[in-house]
């Protein structure tokens, strides 16, 4: 099975905003998905253009975007995903 690719936008709104703390994932995670998924760091995952800064940080969880995400939010649309598999 392939792994859940995991993007975590690091780009300044991202980051002041709750990315640095997002990026302490894999530290989080629970046993039993930590080999499935693959967590990194973007750049900029282009979601703040438009006036969505009140929506950042931002996370790509395979195909899907998680604004305000937090730890629990993004290991809840893992777990979603991996049920859909």
């Amino acid at each position: 099975m392939d792994k859940i690719k995991v993007e975590i936008c690091v780009g300044t709104t991202c980051f002041i905003l709750g990315a640095s703390e997002l990026q302490e994932l894999e530290r989080f995670l629970p046993e039993g998905l930590r080999d499935k998924v693959d967590i990194t760091g973007a750049t900029c995952l282009g979601m703040c253009k438009d006036d969505n800064y009140g929506q950042a940080p931002f996370v790509r969880v395979g195909n899907r975007i998680v604004s305000n995400a937090s730890i629990s939010s993004v290991i809840e649309q893992i777990e979603e995903q991996l049920k859909h598999r």
